[in-house]
């Protein structure tokens, strides 16, 4: 058992497994595990992922014992798959997708363009609303096909390996002593407000 498992019980496990892994909060829960512990615990419907679509639904009523419910509208729709692809002309480098991107899928430096890499991206759009200058739009890859027609399970356990690392990596780097943590929050926003104006200059001419 990993430490990710730890504590966790086993029917939580196994709805955890059927989830995409997709990460996207879009249930209300912070990700998947954490939907899957609330749905374990019989405190969450089973129509809230939209990335697992209809079939979805229909694997975690067979786990819970719950009846097949239709997609809870307010949590998305069941589209096909997208991945995100950034216009790397108007990317500031503000690096807030990269913090956004909970697969890590994201490369780039502060104040250099950034880039999607496509095979760790799992479509969950938390890059789009961070980004100041609404440079990243979703790029459907799977044609018509949505949920997990659209998604494999090798690709969800990707996914969810690409998720632990990220939280093992950015654990340990929560210390006092990073930059990070120490930097005024006035400054970065002063950071970033000069990209947006730069952008807007270079739009504009």
């Amino acid at each position: 058992m990993t430490a990710a498992q730890a504590g966790r019980s086993p029917l939580a496990l196994q709805i955890d497994a059927a989830l995409p892994q997709t990460q996207c909060t879009r249930c209300g829960y912070p990700d998947c595990a954490a939907y899957a512990d609330a749905l374990a615990a019989g405190e969450a419907a089973i129509n809230r992922c939209p990335p697992g679509g209809a079939e979805g639904v229909v694997r975690l009523a067979h786990l819970t014992g719950q009846p097949v419910l239709p997609l809870d509208e307010s949590c998305g729709r069941e589209l096909p798959r997208g991945v995100a692809v950034i216009d790397e002309d108007w990317c500031i480098g503000c690096t807030l997708c990269i913090k956004a991107c909970p697969t890590d899928a994201i490369l780039g430096l502060s104040k250099r363009m950034h880039t999607i890499i496509a095979a760790h991206c799992t479509g969950c759009e938390l890059c789009l609303p961070v980004c100041p200058v609404d440079c990243i739009h979703m790029h459907k890859v799977s044609a018509g096909a949505t949920g997990w027609s659209a998604w494999s399970p090798q690709q969800a356990a990707h996914a969810r390996s690409r998720y632990q690392a990220r939280r093992e990596r950015t654990a340990a780097q929560h210390t006092p002593a990073s930059v990070e943590a120490v930097a005024p929050a006035a400054g970065r926003s002063a950071a970033i407000a000069a990209a947006l104006a730069r952008a807007r200059a270079q739009r504009s001419a």
